[in-house]
């Protein structure tokens, strides 16, 4: 074989290799050790209340502190749109891990406030 370089070793070639076994392993290492994509959604409610009398700033406070689970964040804003005759709704929104946290269970823990909750609408719900 010619070698143009002037070199008869077979040790470059051991050496070469050896670098790209040393590199393969460390891009395995590095794809190993790389952090868990956790999925996640946005959520975004519209909350019903029994009647026009209901204070929706109390309910938005009465929501976002007591409905807290592992994997949920609400938002730190709300914003009231009319319905009819007097009436608003309160609209909320949430970040909610999807394996930790049911969308259907955030549902039913704030319609169990039968007193001052009609119904619960989900109005968006987007991958994040």
């Amino acid at each position: 074989m010619d070698d143009l370089f002037g070199s008869d070793d077979d040790d470059d070639g051991a050496a070469a290799k050896a670098a790209q076994e040393a590199i393969k392993a460390k891009a395995a290492e590095k794809k190993k050790n790389k952090p868990k994509v956790i999925a996640k959604s946005s959520v975004m409610f519209a909350v019903n209340p029994i009647d026009d009398t209901t204070d929706l700033d109390a309910l938005f406070t009465k929501i976002t502190t007591e409905v807290v689970m592992d994997g949920l964040v609400w938002g730190v804003d709300m914003k009231k749109e009319p319905v009819a005759f007097g009436i608003f709704k309160l609209i909320v929104c949430c970040v909610v891990e999807d394996e930790k946290v049911s969308v259907d269970d955030l549902e039913e823990k704030i319609t169990a406030w039968e007193d001052v909750v009609n119904s619960v609408q989900i109005l968006a719900f987007n991958k994040i």
